[in-house]
């Protein structure tokens, strides 16, 4: 086993950051019938925990970390380990007192989402710029959560947290109302199946399921295919695009409706190396108003973080010259939702071929090899 992985997988254990759920409990009645965990409903709970500064816990009657187990605990023993806001009156942060009204006023917070978030730094950067809010980063590969949590446990980050699960069995972990935003980075276009994609209408049921009215989810995406995709579902089913743009760093005009991609200069930062230090940097954050513009084309401006925070693979496109698109939208809709007839809505076959070429760590990804088996060729997306 590769890079290390067993001394993650161990060090993974220690980490009250991170949840890892046993699959098996959850398709204990099978998959279309998950059964919810003891978490769901009671993340402010957790991070009430995680607002001591630290991984442990101390208090003026007992001091110690989260138990490694807690994601295997029923929900009775949960509740007496998770320490609620109106429990001790006194806990120690960083080296003074607080408060119950004060651990209360920190865990009552909303609740932003990255799913497959990969080593995490994005959902890092997004919380160290956004303290007021807790972040949770998604994703199935332990060792790449890994990166995060020991980043997040070092730095004692009181508003961060992971969760190792398929994103498909998310909606056993979020109970109604309990989470503001999502975010979905660089996620896997899935040419061949839309139900995988991260933004179809089966993925757009099961965030309604937990996401507050109102509630935002936002696309940053190499991927001109799931871009394209992603916004035909919006107008499909009469969602409200907030911010739309298909080059985010070529220029700093958004649209509501975006025109062809232009090639960008490109990052020439360095990458992040499998053990090394998150390449994080700290602007300043604003919180994004959700207001749209009220006339002409442009939609409001994207707001800083997007453009100031970038994942390991949104570097490794960057400097192969191809553009960063991003869409933010609120998916309250009533009734089922319904896919974009394709080509009319939706030209698959079309923005899948415009795809282009791609590396990564030097080799074709797999689509570019199906291209070049098939001997497939890739237009210029200006030319759509």
């Amino acid at each position: 086993m590769g890079h290390d992985k067993l001394r993650k997988f161990a060090e993974n254990e220690t980490f009250s950051c991170l949840l890892q759920p046993s699959a098996q409990e959850l398709l204990a009645d099978g998959y279309f019938h998950l059964r919810d965990h003891a978490i769901k409903g009671r993340w402010n709970d957790f991070f009430g925990g995680l607002q001591l500064g630290s991984s442990p816990l101390q208090t003026s009657g007992c001091a110690g970390p989260l138990p490694p187990s807690f994601d295997r605990m029923p929900a009775s023993e949960l509740a007496a380990s998770v320490p609620s806001p109106a429990g001790p009156s006194l806990l120690r942060s960083r080296g003074r007192l607080r408060s119950a009204g004060e651990t209360a006023e920190a865990a009552a917070r909303e609740i932003v989402l990255e799913l497959g978030c990969g080593k995490g730094e994005y959902t890092i950067a997004l919380a160290e710029r956004d303290p007021a809010r807790n972040y949770i980063g998604v994703d199935i590969k332990g060792a790449r959560l890994w990166k995060g949590a020991k980043y997040a446990t070092e730095h004692a980050l009181p508003n961060v947290a992971f969760l190792r699960t398929r994103v498909e069995f998310i909606t056993a972990f979020f109970a109604p109302g309990e989470v503001s935003e999502i975010w979905l980075t660089f996620s896997d276009p899935q040419y061949r199946s839309e139900n995988s994609r991260l933004s179809s209408p089966l993925f757009l049921e099961r965030y309604r399921s937990f996401l507050k009215p109102g509630g935002i989810v936002h696309l940053k995406t190499d991927s001109r295919f799931l871009h394209e995709y992603t916004r035909a579902v919006c107008e499909a089913n009469g969602l409200k695009v907030l911010a739309c743009t298909t080059d985010l760093y070529g220029s700093a005009d958004v649209e509501l409706f975006g025109s062809s991609p232009r090639k960008t200069s490109g990052y020439a930062g360095p990458l992040p190396s499998d053990d090394g230090p998150l390449p994080l940097t700290k602007p300043r954050v604003a919180r994004f108003s959700g207001r749209t513009a009220e006339t002409g084309n442009s939609a409001p401006a994207v707001q800083p973080v997007v453009r100031e925070v970038q994942t390991f693979y949104e570097q490794l496109f960057l400097e192969q010259g191809y553009p960063i698109t991003y869409l933010s939208f609120v998916i309250d809709h009533e009734g089922p939702y319904a896919s974009p007839r394709d080509p009319e809505q939706f030209d698959s076959k079309a923005w899948r071929a415009a795809e282009g070429p791609r590396l990564l760590f030097g080799h074709d990804s797999a689509e570019t090899r199906r291209q070049k088996l098939h001997g497939a060729s890739s237009p210029n997306p200006c030319d759509l």
